[in-house]
């Protein structure tokens, strides 16, 4: 048998263990110790049944093997435990002299064997010895998600995840001057710290670096202090630029589609299907982006969603029922009335023709009416990945916060106000027609989703240019776009088990405590009690906000002073980064994070 079966074999033995201990009530934490291929010794936590703070699985094991051979040094033996011992465990095993110890979840909260601390490769103590990390890691962490599963049915009690540990996360403080044992130390060798585990959850460095790239430079960084830690990436975005190939990262099939770009010109635009072809996920900014447009005022007033409404049609005609629909980088002020056109909406003047293209077309809207675009959409589910909080119209909406980077002249006050003006009436026009739309059944709110009386004011609503609130008047669910993403890409199932989160994007500041996707990850990584750093191009003088939020370092990536336009160049930038990724493995040993 090879010796992952040998470690998998008894690490059975001490899950049985953990299942006696859930049957008396206790927290399921079993163990075994071993010698020369035989079991000398068993143990469950009895802790609340002795009422015994020391009655840990893995202690009492240690104590009864002790006995068992008649000594108390225990360097032949193995200890095999369902989750990570804590400080008064790591500290007997020191203590016991033992030879390696196996263990199975990792505790996040109080695990002293490579989570927390690394007790048992501490060359400050007299002994050290081998650890073996993630033996049947879902099989021990299944037994206590059940038993906790089991109490929130029973009486209400809510113990968080299997790896948010209550029980366990309160284990005894770590034993302390058990006697003088400086003359009697044992040097077993070298010895095997785990290897550190780091997820990377970076946004792309705009103008510069992709996230998939910027990940790739950080992990070269890591693993000049780490060269054998355990680097997984997920590419990251924020619902804007990236989001497409973030998701696709996980799977799926991506589908490119000739449809019509924001001048009316024919553009080929991506979207990503799920093998099922149950969802899909578009970037609007795949067919109505900034980088298609000359940013002049007459592009600005003619730019048109059309493609995005085509690209939402191909989805449904491929079967799916869920369309993910990211907006950010948009060349548009529409108010996505090109999108409802391309989907069959009727929106025409007061001679009953198609009213034009772009924000110019809003002048003459007369009507508009949603009944053939929610029939062609067939009851598909519309969710919206934005962190963009303005409304459609007034001092805050679309056109007047992000209608200049598209090329309106928003300095001037009358224009700005006409063009406004169109918006507050085809954003009326569009609440007369959810209206008629909900009264002939077309139309539903989505279960649990907050009701609003008028798309003008809907907070999310002036999203790429106003075509948040088109998709709103088609029932459309607006969400956080990182939080979808890091729902869509896996982001929990990765970070359960990981020693520390990077992640990063060009400019922290504290626009970013705001829903930048940055600070999402920090906040799902926190759930975990994980230590999370930022790498950034740039920082605001005052992180506050950002570091209330869970990130814990914030690193600016430049090695040397340098002019922007070097340290935007791609060579520089991974230089930077892989430095950066140096640096934060340091500050992890040095335990500055």
């Amino acid at each position: 048998m090879t010796s992952t079966g040998i470690d998998e074999k008894f690490m059975l033995e001490a899950l049985a263990e953990a299942r006696a201990a859930a049957v008396v009530g206790e927290v399921p934490i079993g163990a075994v110790v071993v010698r020369a291929g035989e079991i000398v010794a068993r143990a469950h936590n009895r802790r609340e049944l002795d009422q015994d703070p020391s009655a840990h699985a893995e202690f009492a094991a240690l104590c009864a093997a002790a006995q068992s051979l008649g000594r108390w040094r225990l360097f032949d033996c193995t200890v095999y435990v369902t989750l990570e011992p804590c400080c008064m465990c790591a500290g007997l095993m020191v203590n016991a002299r033992v030879g390696r110890c196996v263990y199975g979840a990792a505790d996040a909260k109080a695990g002293a064997l490579g989570s927390l601390y690394d007790l048992n490769a501490d060359s400050r103590l007299n002994h050290r010895f081998n650890v073996t990390a993630g033996v049947l890691a879902d099989e021990c962490r299944a037994v206590l998600s059940g038993y906790f599963a089991g109490l929130r049915g029973a009486d209400g009690i809510t113990c968080g995840s299997g790896l948010e540990l209550e029980a366990h996360a309160a284990h005894a403080e770590a034993l302390a001057g058990v006697g003088d044992f400086a003359d009697e130390t044992v040097d077993f060798g070298s010895v095997q710290r785990r290897p550190r585990r780091v997820l990377l959850a970076i946004d792309s460095f705009k103008g510069s670096v992709s996230s998939l790239q910027a990940e790739s430079a950080v992990a070269g960084g890591v693993r000049r202090v780490w060269p054998d830690a355990q680097v997984s990436a997920l590419p990251l975005a924020d619902g804007g630029e990236g989001t497409l190939d973030a998701v696709a990262a996980c799977g799926g099939e991506i589908v490119t589609c000739e449809v019509a770009g924001p001048s009316g010109k024919r553009v080929a635009a991506r979207m990503l299907v799920d093998g099922e072809h149950e969802s899909a996920v578009i970037e609007m900014a795949e067919a109505a982006g900034i980088g298609y447009s000359p940013c002049t005022e007459s592009a600005a007033l003619a730019a048109t969603t059309y493609g995005v409404g085509e690209l939402m049609l191909r989805a449904v005609h491929t079967g799916a029922k869920t369309l993910y629909i990211g907006l950010g980088g948009s060349a548009t002020n529409d108010g996505g009335a090109g999108m409802l056109q391309a989907l069959g909406a009727r929106l025409v003047d007061e001679c009953g023709c198609n009213i034009a293209p772009g924000l110019a077309g809003l002048e003459q809207v007369a009507s508009v009416d949603l009944a053939p675009a929610l029939q062609a959409l067939d009851g598909a589910r519309i969710v919206v990945l934005s962190d963009v909080e303005n409304p459609l119209v007034g001092r805050r909406g679309a056109l007047a916060v992000f209608g200049g980077q598209k090329g309106l002249m928003t300095d001037d006050v009358e224009a700005l106000g006409r063009h406004d003006g169109w918006m507050v009436g085809y954003g009326r026009l569009l609440d007369t027609a959810i209206a008629e739309a909900r009264a002939q059944g077309l139309l539903r709110a989505p279960e649990g989703a907050r009701t609003f009386g008028s798309v003008l004011g809907v907070p999310g609503a002036g999203a790429a240019g106003g075509l948040g609130a088109a998709l709103l008047a088609l029932g459309a669910e607006l969400r956080s776009g990182v939080e979808t993403v890091l729902d869509l890409i896996g982001f929990d199932e990765h970070v359960r088990d990981v020693d520390l989160v990077i992640t990063g994007e060009g400019n922290m500041d504290e626009q970013s405590a705001a829903g930048k996707a940055p600070v999402g990850v920090a906040r799902r990584a926190k759930r975990y009690g994980k230590p999370v750093v930022a790498v950034v191009g740039g920082r605001a003088d005052n992180l506050d906000a950002v570091y209330e939020r869970g990130i814990d370092l914030v690193l600016p990536v430049c090695r040397k002073p340098m002019p922007l336009n070097q340290a935007l160049d791609p060579q520089d930038a991974e230089a930077n980064l892989i430095c950066a990724g140096e640096s934060t493995a340091q500050a992890y040993d040095l335990g500055r994070i």
